[in-house]
């Protein structure tokens, strides 16, 4: 399966200057059918509290332009988006849409970065996540997650194969970001497709360093620091053969992290 990374200089709280720039990388990427495009956290808006401006819904225009491209494209598209909560907070989201359309999935973001203030303006998600595509189980999660091994843990307990980080993650905290990734997929055997933004917004700067990742560590495709889009191709039966042959996750003690 292919794999599109897309790092891009968020807008700031700029919905449709975001999409125009999402649409015109993608443009320059022969892109196959059936191929796993990712975007970063909040693509369409950055990393804004400002809940009551950039809440999207299904009449506002990042969830028809999500789906037109995945439609137009006939691939999977996973993106960071801003719900609104029934609590009032807002709700950060991982959408994905499928060939078709249509939602497939959607997670929200278990772990809002308190120590930003997001907590008080976004509400925790409560479930993990794990939908099929191109015959991989994936499991998608939002930037200050990558912290949190146990979630993954949870979400390889329930069979995903690939997880797919999409972040708004600053440059200060570059090399958590890089070590945190690969050792997610080492521990794991599982495939990472880790996606942050670059440029600026009101308050941070952001250093970019997408990262395809395979289930040893080893880097199939990384970013540097500007805007860029980096593919891989990911195939299902080496992963399979590697926990076959390296059986570690059988050893896992699942009364440590349920």
């Amino acid at each position: 399966m292919q794999v599109i990374a897309v790092q891009h200089d968020v807008a700031w709280e700029d919905k449709l200057a975001n999409h125009a720039r999402v649409k015109q990388l993608l443009a320059g990427v022969a892109i196959e059918p059936g191929a796993l495009v990712v975007l970063p956290e909040m693509f369409a808006t950055g990393f804004s509290m400002d809940v009551e401006r950039i809440a999207d819904g299904p009449d506002g225009p990042t969830y028809p332009f999500l789906a037109q491209t995945a439609r137009e494209l006939k691939v999977f598209v996973v993106a960071g988006v801003v719900a609104r909560g029934a609590d009032g907070r807002g709700r950060n989201e991982a959408v994905v849409f499928g060939p078709d359309g249509r939602e497939d999935a959607r997670y929200c973001k278990l772990h809002p970065f308190s120590f930003s203030g997001e907590a008080k303006h976004y509400a925790a998600g409560s479930e993990i996540v794990v939908f099929e595509c191109g015959g991989f189980r994936v499991a998608p999660f939002v930037c200050y997650d990558l912290r949190f091994p146990e979630i993954f843990r949870r979400a390889t307990r329930r069979g995903a194969q690939l997880f797919v980080v999409i972040a708004e993650w600053p440059q200060e905290r570059d090399a958590h970001w890089q070590a945190l990734a690969k050792a997610r997929a080492i521990e794991n055997q599982a495939y990472v497709v880790a996606v942050n933004r670059t440029g600026r917004d009101p308050k941070l700067g952001y250093i970019g360093h997408s990262q395809i990742i395979d289930p040893r560590g080893e880097i199939l495709a990384a970013a540097g620091e500007r805007e860029e889009v980096i593919q891989a191709d990911l195939t299902l039966e080496p992963l399979l053969e590697y926990r076959r042959r390296f059986p570690a996750l059988e050893d896992m003690r699942g009364e440590y992290f349920l």
